[in-house]
């Protein structure tokens, strides 16, 4: 048995899905979900194998739900907006199926995943976690798991970032969360005229700086509101003072 969810904000689109996979008595819909913070639940109760997955819906994207799933099934995304395409396909996805879109097109996606189970799942996560990057939510905020839950940071809550192994801290006045990105990552997606990476191992938030200090050997530091000093690499000191102009 084929274990399948439906994830899709629009009770039209969810039925539309449902009704096309009538002839597959072999594809088991282990739940419908209507937002992404069901979704991720949902996928980590039933472990499917194949997944509908809108884009935009409330809450979180699609493409945020899947950073926050740690084993990524075959997904097919569903979508209204055809901007996404290239996303899509670049995050490993089956397929795209762009609304409203007939039973012929459904089919031939079905046909598509049956095609690829003998792919690495392996591989499809680590696409997908890496190709689901700079999508425009995320200039504006960062999604992280906390236990069983999600959490929504918006960027002008965060202080700096920190590397952390395979991991990206980020630190915030509530406190540090780890979210599986690299720096590299950050320092193209996140707004450049507010966050500057100063260090092979930080990058910081520009309204939390306070002063930039001489520390040993020709280095420098930078001060921060909360008192915490970052080390400025030479490349981050010379970034730094051209962002403000000094």
């Amino acid at each position: 048995m084929i274990k399948c969810l439906v994830i899709d904000d629009e009770p039209l689109a969810r039925s539309i899905v449902l009704e096309y996979l009538q002839q597959y008595p072999d594809i088991q819909v282990m739940q419908e979900c209507c937002d992404g913070f069901e979704g991720v639940k949902a996928i980590m109760q039933h472990q499917p194998d194949l997944v509908f997955l809108d884009i935009q819906m409330p809450k979180i994207s699609g493409f945020e739900m899947l950073e926050l799933v740690e084993a990524a099934p075959g997904v097919i995304f569903t979508t209204a907006f055809d901007e996404y395409a290239i996303k899509a396909f670049e995050a490993n996805a089956v397929d795209y199926l762009l609304k409203p879109f007939s039973a012929e097109r459904f089919n031939a996606a079905i046909k598509k995943w049956m095609s690829q189970q003998q792919a690495s799942v392996h591989q499809t996560a680590k696409t997908l976690d890496e190709a689901t990057s700079r999508h425009p939510e995320e200039q504006h905020r960062i999604v992280v798991k906390v236990g069983s839950n999600i959490r929504i940071i918006p960027v002008h809550e965060v202080q700096y970032l920190e590397a952390y192994d395979d991991y990206v801290k980020i630190h915030t006045k509530d406190g540090c969360f780890l979210k599986k990105k690299t720096m590299s990552y950050y320092e193209k997606t996140l707004d450049e005229a507010q966050f500057v990476r100063v260090h092979r191992s930080y990058i910081i938030a520009l309204p939390e700086l306070t002063r930039i200090e001489p520390f040993e050997k020709d280095s420098h530091m930078a001060l921060l509101r909360t008192g915490t000093r970052i080390p400025l690499s030479k490349s981050g000191y010379s970034k730094l003072k051209a962002v403000l102009g000094i």
